[in-house]
Order: structure tokens, then sequence, then C-alpha cells
């Protein structure tokens, strides 16, 4: 099971930190993603990380804001991102895949375990 948390309500250029936390299973055997889909627009990916840590994956969208990153210890992904924009505004999923090409595929389709969402709002 997968359980996105730390959603919320952010003004334009402030920052926001999901956690997506495992459990289950055991993490550190899955490629974790996160995607967002906006309001009336398909799912899309967001940046994904290998098994390890050491690889991470990242749409041209979000590059230089969000950060991806691992704690295998405590079976959590976390998602900082920062310098929010209100095209940011999504409902955030973390998902996990047992395919260690999923890192830089892009591919929902890759992805077989997805928590429920956080929703993320970034207006003023």
């Amino acid at each position: 099971q997968l359980q996105a948390s730390g959603g919320g309500l952010v003004q334009p250029g402030g920052s926001l930190r999901l956690s997506c936390a495992v459990s289950g299973r055991t993490s550190s055997n899955y490629v974790m993603g996160w995607f967002r889909q906006a309001p009336g627009k398909e799912r899309e990916f967001v940046l994904a990380i290998s098994q390890s840590g050491g690889t991470a994956n990242y749409a041209d969208s979000v590059k230089g804001r969000f950060t991806i990153s691992r704690d295998n210890a405590k079976n959590t992904v976390y998602l900082q991102m920062n310098s929010l924009k209100p095209e940011d505004t999504a409902v955030y999923y973390c998902a996990a895949s047992i395919w260690t090409a999923a890192v830089t595929r892009n591919r929902e389709t890759d992805f077989g375990f997805w928590g429920q969402g956080t929703l993320v709002t970034v207006s003023s």
C-alpha cells in the first residue's frame, strides 16, 4: 500500500514536501515515481527514482525545482517542490514499479502500484 501525504494550498514561489509511505512491501525493491493530474488533463509523469536512490529522472517541466529522494530505512519517498507555479496545481500520485527501466521510461503503465493521491494547489 502507498500512502501519499503533504498536499495543500501554497502561494506561487512557495515550497511543499510530499511524502509517500510504503507499507506491506519493502520499498527498496521498487522504483518509485510521482505523477500528477491537473484538472481536465491526463495524468503525467513528474519524476522517478531508482531502487537505491542513485538515479533520478525528471520531467522537463520540473527540472531545477523539484527533487525526489527516498529513505529506504523508513520505507518512504519524498517529493520536494520549490518555486511552485500555478501550473503545478494537480493531484499528485506516488507509484511503485518492479521494473528498473521504469526510472527512465516515464511510462505510467510501468508502475503497478499506486497511492490515492494528494492535492496540491498553487494560488495566491
